[in-house]
Protein backbone atom coordinates (compact mmCIF):
# COMPACT_ATOMS: atom_id res chain seq x y z
CA UNK A 1 0.00 0.00 0.00
CA UNK A 2 1.43 3.33 -1.04
CA UNK A 3 1.05 6.46 1.06
CA UNK A 4 2.45 8.99 -1.40
CA UNK A 5 0.64 12.28 -1.73
CA UNK A 6 0.30 14.40 -4.84
CA UNK A 7 1.66 17.92 -4.53
CA UNK A 8 0.26 20.92 -6.34
CA UNK A 9 1.96 23.86 -8.01
CA UNK A 10 -0.76 26.04 -6.54
CA UNK A 11 0.91 25.91 -3.11
CA UNK A 12 4.24 27.09 -4.49
CA UNK A 13 2.63 29.86 -6.54
CA UNK A 14 0.55 31.16 -3.64
CA UNK A 15 3.56 31.02 -1.34
CA UNK A 16 5.58 33.15 -3.75
CA UNK A 17 2.68 35.57 -4.23
CA UNK A 18 2.11 36.07 -0.50
CA UNK A 19 5.86 36.39 0.11
CA UNK A 20 5.99 39.22 -2.44
CA UNK A 21 3.02 40.91 -0.76
CA UNK A 22 4.82 40.56 2.59
CA UNK A 23 7.90 42.19 1.08
CA UNK A 24 5.72 45.09 -0.10
CA UNK A 25 4.48 45.48 3.48
CA UNK A 26 8.07 45.51 4.73
CA UNK A 27 8.91 48.16 2.13
CA UNK A 28 6.00 50.22 3.42
CA UNK A 29 7.30 49.87 6.97
CA UNK A 30 10.75 50.99 5.85
CA UNK A 31 9.38 54.01 3.98
CA UNK A 32 7.24 54.96 6.98
CA UNK A 33 10.28 54.63 9.22
CA UNK A 34 12.10 57.19 7.13
CA UNK A 35 9.18 59.61 7.21
CA UNK A 36 8.19 58.95 10.83
CA UNK A 37 4.54 58.10 10.12
CA UNK A 38 3.49 55.45 12.64
CA UNK A 39 0.10 54.69 11.08
CA UNK A 40 1.62 53.72 7.74
CA UNK A 41 4.27 51.67 9.54
CA UNK A 42 1.52 49.83 11.44
CA UNK A 43 -0.41 49.10 8.24
CA UNK A 44 2.77 47.86 6.57
CA UNK A 45 3.46 45.62 9.56
CA UNK A 46 -0.07 44.22 9.47
CA UNK A 47 0.21 43.49 5.74
CA UNK A 48 3.58 41.80 6.21
CA UNK A 49 2.39 39.62 9.10
CA UNK A 50 -0.88 38.58 7.44
CA UNK A 51 0.76 37.85 4.09
CA UNK A 52 3.55 35.90 5.78
CA UNK A 53 1.01 33.81 7.67
CA UNK A 54 -0.92 33.14 4.47
CA UNK A 55 2.29 32.15 2.68
CA UNK A 56 3.05 29.53 5.33
CA UNK A 57 -0.56 28.35 5.32
CA UNK A 58 -0.63 27.99 1.52
CA UNK A 59 2.47 25.84 1.68
CA UNK A 60 0.87 23.51 4.21
CA UNK A 61 -2.59 23.41 2.63
CA UNK A 62 -1.59 22.62 -0.95
CA UNK A 63 1.52 20.43 -0.44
Amino acid sequence: METASASSDKGIGLTILFALVALLGVGGMFAAGLSGDQLIAAVGFAIAIIAGSLAVSATHLFE
